[in-house]
């Protein structure tokens, strides 16, 4: 086998080996569901800060985050003096797991399918692999017309 096969093949197995692993890596990103959240207003201010979505927590489009998740209890601001009675008080709502409505649509569960650079990274991948192969062939080919040319006695 020829030097500069023996190279190019060696770059080219120490790439795929290198960047495989790293695809991985890469999509541990984190994924905000209306799951992850408390409170309706801490769903509401990730949204705000990234009006564009990209978690899904505005299912109906409406700019309001997780609408089926509780608010979050409002300070008292009546006075210190007043008494209050047991009979007004309210229980805290009960922490359950939301029941999903929409599934997916409702941003409670399901993942965001692949990033750009997932998607690039695919493709430069193919590509090098089909160049691979095809400069194979090419090689192939090539030692096998020289192998069959004329002969010398």
């Amino acid at each position: 086998m020829h030097i500069r096969t023996r190279v190019l093949s060696t770059a080219a197995l120490t790439l795929l080996v290198t960047t495989g692993p790293t695809a991985v890596v890469a999509h541990a990103q984190t994924d905000l569901d209306c799951r992850d959240f408390a409170f309706q207003e801490d769903a509401q201010a990730v949204l705000n800060s990234n009006p564009s979505d990209p978690f899904r927590l505005d299912a109906d489009h409406d700019g309001i985050a997780c609408e089926e998740l509780p608010h979050r209890p409002s300070p008292s601001t009546t006075p210190t003096s007043t008494p209050v009675t047991p009979a007004t008080l309210t229980p805290a709502p009960a922490t359950s797991t939301p029941v999903p409505q929409r599934g997916v649509n409702a941003g409670v569960g399901g993942g965001t399918g692949p990033a750009g650079f997932e998607v690039a990274g695919g493709v430069g991948l193919t590509v090098l692999a089909l160049s691979l192969v095809g400069g194979h062939v090419v090689l192939r080919r090539r030692r096998a017309a020289a192998g069959a040319g004329p002969r010398k006695p």
